[in-house]
């Protein structure tokens, strides 16, 4: 399957997680690598636009069009998340739950409802996994951000 990732150029195409382990996410603790990536393009600007303040949007950004193998991810469901998985900022629950499941080096990914768009799904991929090699960057094309999306 292939999911996406809005990022700055010089980023693009990470497969380490760099970004996740200095300074964490909804779904992990700073000092474990993660890659956050989205269903769609559009869901991963999305992600992105909900992260960023549109004055610290960067003008060179990049997405990124992975390839993995669906049958590698876990699927977590909403029942199977923390009850305050959709707060803002994000709850250290959801941290540790994430920070528990890439503590595994068998489990390739996670996918995840994104609290942008719960309907639509995330999928979080674990660079210390055994199955990494799995992973292919498909593709990078530049992108430019409509700051509209920001107003």
């Amino acid at each position: 399957m292939l999911v996406y990732r809005l990022s700055k150029t010089e980023f693009a195409g990470d497969l380490e997680g760099t970004g996740a382990k200095l300074y964490g996410g909804r779904w992990n603790n700073k000092g474990t690598a993660c890659v956050y990536t989205s269903v769609s393009r559009a869901l991963a600007v999305l992600e992105f636009a909900s992260n960023v303040e549109l004055e610290f949007i960067p003008e060179d950004l990049s997405i990124t069009t992975y390839e993995l193998p669906e049958e590698q991810c876990l699927t977590l469901s909403t029942k199977e998340l923390p009850k305050d998985w959709e707060e803002l900022p994000s709850p250290q629950s959801t941290k540790d739950l994430g920070n528990k499941y890439f503590s595994d080096s068998s489990l390739l990914c996670l996918r995840v409802p994104s609290v942008v768009v719960p309907e639509e799904y995330n999928y979080l991929i674990n660079p210390e996994s055994d199955k990494i090699a799995a992973v292919k960057v498909i593709k990078i094309s530049a992108f430019e951000f409509d700051s509209r999306i920001k107003r």
